[in-house]
């Protein structure tokens, strides 16, 4: 072996070869261990070397194999839970079992070696990269301590206050926990341990001191503002703040509640106070807390509240309330405060308001419920001079305080909602203060009834359309409670239903006003008009039958009117209709005068019926005149309405006749339908109560009559009119025999029958869907 290169000088050449040998050996061989690991992993894609698509060699890519149910970090944290979970289990069986067969030197031999060797070991386990391993083993170590700490107190310090030396050992073990997660600051459960141990030192110590509710809430305040300032560095902190905040002001709040006089409300209110001040300053200091500045903003209510709350009524007790917590709206308007402050103290106005009012509305509640006891004896005139129903003026200053807040809040931040509060709070408040005040009878009514018409006034000139519907709704009710009341006395219905319907047929007269307010303006004074004529047929002492003939003064009315009424001209005549059903119903109660009430009915409804647009009332005439007619006939016990009828029918359609042939395109309904009706509907009515059956054959003789030549002159009317009363006359007459039937059929047959026929028809559905469209039109086509 010859070379040119001295021996020397050779064998460093060979050297340095090795040298970068085997560094290149170290560096394939650790990449393959990672390679390794990496194809341990579930869904790790391999290149493998194989041929392509088109035959020439590539690179190709196919799955490892099927994935693994449980990856190798995770089977390696259950398994090192388990492994810390045991280890604790067994330290703990052998503190409470094992302790006590051991001499003292055993027992601090094995906590000292114990303990030092569970809290050591992570620091070698993290240098190792064994993280987990580390993480589980530090669980142990602190569990140990805690461990430690127990048996330190059941063997040297066996008389010691429990919860005394609970709160000593949690503080010294924050704090050994503290510093032992600042040494190692790789793991992450020795600080959020610390954290939480640091909770319960001041609340168990002012348990051992026992300092009572206060001092407790005092504790809980410190701690949360200690962990406040902790969580400035570690947000995790921000969560027991929170919660221990929240916690020392429901103390707080329930000493406070619960206090007896001013003096002994005053420690509550400084600690309430206390966290709000926490709270306004966590919010100052972060953006996002603002629901910390609405906690303490409410709390420093409460606190000023409580402390005048016990010298004061319960009612003014919360108008005290809220001289203090709504002025907290002011902030929407004060752009140097930050947004979370601003924000947080303006909810917490709205809460103490909202709180408030519903205290306050369980008052106005009572007045308005209350006035129903009239209707147990209307125009007794039992409603006293005094106030009787009690709680004085604070609910309607309260509600009256909050209306105001609502309204400027509305003008200042412009929230629609705002301003219908603000309508509903104010109606309430300005409705009931009449009442709660005591004020004599006819005050009370003077001051609702301008209160109801402010409200209709501001529906009528709404500035908003929210405001319009909340004043809308407060006028309706407020009317119709003002109403109830007045039925007390005969003075007081008619003085205040009179006022009431002047005012709404002067809002319904109102031209600029919304179309549905004035439509709803008319309907009222439509009812209130009924209602005076009613009141004042009561009072002439007629029986109730005859009341009907001055209600039929208010359709009469509306009919007379007419296109004057403008654009409320359909609702009116519609609440003039329902006056017009409602004299109906009064004079049911006596066949002469029903058939008097009918015919009047029947004139006004011909009267209408003059004017081109309202044509179809003359169907409605014609009805009444019939009804009327026949009711007097029934009460003169007539039995045979064909002796009346025939003589009607026959001319009727001779008249028909006659203009069929002058108007060939007149509908049959027209020529023959009032004709064939006069004396097919009354027979049938007579035929269904007659037990004999000449009268059903004549009919049903009649009726294939006028259905066959209907038919035969593709007339509409007779042949429905006719096939309708041929049809009812055969279910009159076969109705026995299918009773019969039935009852002798077994009582599965009748439904098995129903549910075969309801088959039958879905199977064929769109079949006789098309039949029916078929048929409708085959009659549509009919004149």
């Amino acid at each position: 072996m010859n070379s040119p290169l001295p021996p020397a000088e050779e064998l460093a050449l060979i050297d340095r070869e090795l040298a970068q040998l085997d560094a290149r050996r170290l560096h394939l061989l650790a990449r393959r261990d990672w390679l390794l690991r990496l194809l341990q992993q579930p869904g790790t894609v391999v290149a493998r070397w194989g041929p392509a698509a088109a035959g020439s060699p590539a690179w190709s890519a196919g799955p490892t194999g099927p994935a693994k149910e449980a990856s190798a970090p995770s089977a390696q944290n259950v398994l090192l839970t388990l492994g810390a979970v045991l280890l604790a289990v067994a330290a703990l069986a052998f503190t409470l079992v094992s302790w006590g067969s051991m001499g003292i030197a055993g027992r601090s031999a094995v906590l000292a070696v114990v303990t030092a060797a569970a809290l050591a070991a992570p620091a070698v386990l993290v240098r190792r990269g064994l993280r987990s391993t580390a993480e589980s083993v530090a669980a142990v170590g602190l569990l140990l301590t805690v461990l430690d700490a127990y048996a330190l107190y059941a063997v040297g310090m066996p008389d010691a206050d429990g919860t005394g030396y609970a709160a000593g050992a949690a503080a010294v073990l924050a704090a050994v926990w503290a510093g032992y997660g600042s040494a190692l600051r790789t793991l992450r459960l020795p600080l959020p341990a610390a954290v939480l141990a640091a909770q319960l030192p001041l609340p168990l110590a002012a348990i051992a001191a026992d300092a009572g509710a206060t001092g407790l809430g005092w504790a809980l305040l410190v701690t949360a503002a200690l962990d406040a300032l902790l969580a400035l560095r570690v947000r995790a902190a921000a969560v027991p703040a929170a919660v221990l905040g929240s916690a020392a002001l429901l103390v707080g709040a329930a000493q406070s509640w619960s206090a007896g006089s001013a003096g002994q409300a005053l420690a509550p209110a400084a600690l309430l106070l206390a966290g709000a001040a926490l709270g306004v300053a966590a919010a100052w200091r972060e953006p996002r807390a603002w629901a910390a500045a609405l906690v303490g903003a409410v709390a420093a209510v409460v606190a000023v509240g409580g402390v005048v709350r016990p010298e004061l009524e319960p009612g003014w007790a919360v108008v005290a309330h809220l001289l203090v917590g709504l002025p907290l709206l002011a902030a929407v308007r004060v752009p140097a405060l930050p947004e979370a402050v601003r924000r947080g103290s303006v909810l917490a106005g709205v809460v103490v308001g909202s709180l408030g009012a519903l205290t306050a509305g369980a008052a106005v509640a009572t007045v308005l419920v209350a006035r129903l006891r009239v209707l147990e004896e209307v125009w007794a005139a039992t409603t006293a001079a005094a106030d009787p129903y009690g709680p004085g003026a604070a609910a309607a200053v309260a509600l009256l305080m909050t209306a105001g807040a609502a309204w400027w809040l509305s003008r200042v931040s412009a929230r629609p909602e705002a301003g219908v509060v603000a309508v509903v709070l104010g109606w309430a408040g300005l409705f009931t203060a009449p009442v709660l005040l005591g004020l004599p009878v006819a005050a009370v009514f003077a001051a609702q009834l301008a209160v109801t018409g402010a409200a209709g006034f501001l529906a009528l000139r709404p500035p908003s359309r929210g405001a319009g519907i909340a004043a809308a709704v407060c006028a309706l009710a407020g009317a119709a409670n003002v109403s109830l009341g007045a039925l007390d006395g005969r003075a007081a219905t008619f003085a205040v239903w009179g006022l009431l319907g002047a005012g709404c047929a002067a809002g319904a007269a109102y031209g600029p006003a919304a179309r549905w307010v004035r439509s709803g303006a008319a309907v009222c004074a439509v009812g209130y008009a009924t209602g005076l004529l009613v009141a004042a047929a009561a009072v002439t002492d007629l029986a109730v039958v005859w009341w009907a003939l001055p209600v039929l003064a208010v359709p009469a009315l509306v009919a007379a009117l007419g296109p004057r009424l403008g654009a409320v001209r359909l609702p009116t005549e519609i609440a003039a209709a329902a006056s017009g059903v409602l004299a109906l119903v009064l004079s049911a109660g006596r066949p002469g005068t029903l058939a008097l009430v009918l015919a009047l009915a029947g004139v006004v409804c011909a009267g209408a019926a003059v004017r081109p647009e309202r044509r179809v009332l003359g169907w409605a005439a014609g009805a009444l005149f019939v009804a009327a007619t026949w009711v007097r006939l029934a009460e003169a016990g007539v039995t045979a309405p064909e002796a009346y009828t025939l003589p009607v029918t026959v001319p009727a359609l001779a008249v028909g006749s006659l203009r069929r042939r002058r108007d060939a395109e007149a509908s049959s309904w027209t020529a023959y339908g009032p004709g064939l009706a006069a004396t097919l509907v009354p027979s049938l009515l007579a035929a269904w109560g007659d037990a004999g059956w000449v009268r059903p054959l004549l009919l049903g003789a009649a009726a294939l009559a006028v259905t066959l030549a209907g038919a035969h002159r593709r007339l509409q009317a007779p042949l429905l009119l006719g096939g309708a009363v041929l049809a009812a006359v055969a279910v009159h007459e076969l109705a026995p025999y299918v009773v019969q039937v039935a009852g002798a059929l077994p009582r599965w047959v009748p439904p098995a029958l129903a549910g075969v026929l309801l088959l039958a028809v879905g199977a064929t559905y769109e079949k006789r869907l098309r039949d029916a469209r078929r048929l409708r039109a085959a009659i549509g086509r009919l004149r």
